[in-house]
């Protein structure tokens, strides 16, 4: 991400959880910010009237990372009313109730990894062709949400998860080396047990209060802990990082 003041971040999954907590501090630098969100109209647009009204500029746009077509509109969009891109969160994500290997069936592998994984690259190719300067672009950042998960593999629960956000550590690395002299970073962030309503949507909502006492540190992490940390991959501070994945995860 270039100095620039007046340049857009896309957030991909931003009306909630670490997504909302992404917009509203890259508002507070000063950037612009495309709140993408699937389904959740009406949270998506409190959260960039909220931006503008604290004199920020945002734009809540609908579209499922899943299918490429949306993708493509959300990118054409953010060209026609907002300033040029300067960087982009891939943060959109699902996760299922949990239930061994041998329980899941086609669909459930098949939504997990079209919206955590092809959703990515989508998303991710849109940015590349706006900021790589190969394509004419000033240069950017892309900054992956990936999940210890990746690491720990989460038997019995999410082994689909784990397997999809291995997939998303994998592409950072591949994608950071293959645009780096292009003027692009890509980074991924691995959150560790984070309070937000994911676990919820996973059939675990006690899952934070659970797995609190289990953590080095003791407690689950904030939304807003978690965004610090992609701000930073997005600005000029960590203009020397590329292919790097940061664990945020209390020390799990």
């Amino acid at each position: 991400m270039t100095n620039d003041a007046t340049g857009t971040v896309i957030v991909t999954g931003g009306s909630r959880g670490i997504g909302a907590a992404a917009c509203r501090l890259l508002a507070q630098r000063g950037h612009a910010v495309a709140v993408n969100y699937a389904r959740d109209a009406a949270a998506a647009d409190a959260l960039a009237a909220a931006i503008r009204a604290g004199g920020g500029q945002a734009l809540a746009v609908q579209a499922d990372v899943a299918d490429a077509q949306q993708v493509a509109a959300l990118f054409a969009r953010v060209d026609r009313e907002l300033p040029p891109l300067a960087g982009l969160v891939n943060n959109a994500g699902v996760i299922d109730r949990p239930a061994r290997v041998d329980q899941m069936d086609a669909a459930r592998l098949q939504r997990m990894f079209a919206i955590n994984v092809f959703g990515s690259f989508f998303c991710a190719r849109e940015a590349v062709l706006r900021l790589s300067t190969k394509h004419g672009g000033r240069g950017g950042a892309i900054v992956n949400i990936s999940s210890a998960s990746a690491r720990l593999g989460s038997p019995g629960q999410y082994v689909d998860y784990a397997a999809a956000k291995g997939a998303i550590d994998t592409f950072t690395l591949g994608l950071a080396r293959e645009v780096a002299a292009e003027g692009v970073r890509v980074n991924a962030i691995r959150p560790g047990i984070i309070d937000t309503e994911i676990h919820a949507s996973g059939g675990l909502p006690e899952r934070v209060k659970q797995m609190a006492p289990l953590m080095p540190m003791q407690r689950a992490g904030s939304a807003d802990e978690v965004a610090q940390a992609i701000v930073w991959l997005l600005s000029e501070a960590a203009s020397y990082t590329t292919g790097a994945i940061l664990d945020v995860t209390g020390g799990r």
